[in-house]
């Protein structure tokens, strides 16, 4: 494999089944944990996802694992079903690998995004976002 990020994220999305806006719907209609990494800014320019809770992505594997002293009430266990949003479905993907090399093994992202999310014409939430520190 050659060197770079295109090669990373390759790696980073082996073996991940990764989910269109729609089906990203249904997962977390059937229970997972869906996980909005965008920054504040992006956040006030493209809108707030319905049901997402906001995790920096500096202090995303703590607030998700749950053997840490510092997660989410949420993180409940390895077995959960996480499914990680960005502006366009990249960092996501890398924020993914290193979910699952923490042991959670169900984790995944979005194709495409929030970018992906809004052409689908699925809607934003009118509410303020589920910000954790």
């Amino acid at each position: 494999m050659s060197p770079g990020v295109d090669a990373l994220l390759e790696q980073a999305r082996a073996g991940v089944r990764r989910l269109t806006p729609e089906q990203t719907v249904e997962a977390v209609r059937a229970g997972a944990l869906l996980i909005d990494t965008r920054t504040e800014s992006q956040r006030r320019e493209q809108g707030d996802l319905p049901g997402a809770i906001v995790v920096d992505r500096t202090v995303l594997e703590w607030r998700l694992d749950p053997a840490s002293a510092w997660r989410i009430p949420e993180a409940t266990g390895y077995d959960l079903e996480v499914v990680v949003a960005c502006r366009q479905g990249y960092s996501s993907s890398l924020a993914v690998a290193s979910l699952r090399a923490l042991g959670l093994h169900r984790a995944t992202d979005i194709i495409g995004g929030v970018e992906a999310w809004r052409a689908a014409g699925l809607p934003m939430s009118d509410r303020p976002a589920d910000v954790r520190p």
